[in-house]
């Protein structure tokens, strides 16, 4: 019960804490603070969205830095003809990265394991060589935005407006993973990455399924791209690249594998020592990469396992324990007996 009451009430908390951010930064005087935790929600939303599918259904995805960067030029793009209308910015983004995820997924899906991580991969640099192509807009110098999106009643203009949206979006769409998970769906969705024939054998499309939480999934992170390029006010092909899925990756990882908490907290984990180890030194990847290496075999179920000791029995407890029936009671069956049923 109390494991349990902790679980319930450990994402309201979190919550709480980040909705604090901005009045701690501003009594402290350090708007960078505000800047920082507005990149943490963002990526925290894409490695929510990474997480329906190499959490859930057991895909892993190296290409999904393609839909953060197609939302950061679906703002950069229209920005850059004169259209600054956020609704219309976000319709362009939810169907281009829906359209994407569609026919990218359609042919991805027909593999597994390696096949979907390496043809994930390809069409991920297939867009990345086609935004550096894009001469008009950039092309591998990036495109400067400098109009922000404007939604009416408010605007994505500088980082405190980012953050209130990105930590909304971001509250929802934790919100919709944990009822997701709990759904008919979602258990039909986690069981494809368990035993997918036998759920086939009961009826259930496992490609549709799985593209159903991939095009999901897509869309997701293409809103995070959205926000990206309002709070960098640049859309980069590099936020396309394959390195940045990897970032996405080892966020869901550290955070927990198909936990709704852990990616939140794997990508507040990650930036933070990346900010740390930069304010050390130049070469801070020659730490951030023996540290990422500790945590997965320290905490192998992600920081939501690496404190599951504190709830553990003490040793010895549960074998001392007597059985609910009373005495202990020897199974006096003969052995070949005993090794025939283990084999049935």
């Amino acid at each position: 019960m109390q494991a349990n009451d902790t679980r319930r009430w450990a994402l309201p908390l979190l919550f709480l804490v980040l909705a604090g951010v901005p009045f701690a930064a501003q009594w402290l005087g350090e708007p960078f603070y505000v800047t920082l935790g507005a990149r943490i929600l963002i990526y925290a939303l894409a490695a929510l969205a990474l997480n329906l599918v190499l959490g859930f259904a057991g895909l892993v995805s190296f290409g999904h830095a393609m839909f953060l960067g197609l939302g950061c030029y679906a703002v950069g793009i229209l920005s850059y003809h004169g259209f600054g209308n956020g609704w219309l910015q976000l319709a362009v983004c939810i169907a281009v990265c829906a359209l994407v995820a569609l026919a990218v997924g359609t042919v991805c899906l027909r593999t597994s394991g390696i096949g979907f991580i390496m043809i994930t991969l390809a069409f991920a640099q297939m867009f990345y060589f086609l935004a550096v192509s894009l001469r008009e807009y950039g092309g591998d110098d990036g495109l400067n935005i400098y109009e922000p999106s404007s939604f009416g009643l408010f605007d994505l203009d500088g980082s405190q407006p980012v953050y209130w949206a990105a930590w909304g979006l971001l509250l929802a769409s934790s919100i919709a993973m944990l009822k997701l998970r709990r759904s008919p769906f979602g258990m039909i969705l986690r069981a494809t990455h368990a035993n997918p024939r036998r759920v086939d054998a009961l009826g259930y499309s496992v490609f549709g399924v799985r593209l159903a939480a991939y095009v999901t999934s897509g869309v997701l992170t293409g809103v995070a791209g959205l926000l990206l390029a309002n709070l960098t006010a640049f859309a980069s092909p590099s936020y396309m690249s394959w390195p940045v899925s990897g970032e996405l990756i080892v966020m869901v990882v550290i955070g927990g594998l198909g936990s709704v908490l852990g990616p939140i907290v794997g990508a507040i984990a990650y930036l933070l020592m990346e900010e740390g180890f930069k304010s050390l030194t130049q070469h801070w990847m020659l730490l951030m990469g023996p540290a990422v290496v500790a945590i997965a075999m320290v905490a192998k179920g992600g920081y939501g396992s690496s404190l599951a000791w504190l709830r553990r029995p003490p040793p010895g407890a549960a074998s001392s324990a007597p059985p609910a029936g009373g005495e202990s009671k020897t199974d006096r069956r003969p052995p070949d007996a005993l090794a025939k049923e283990a084999s049935v």
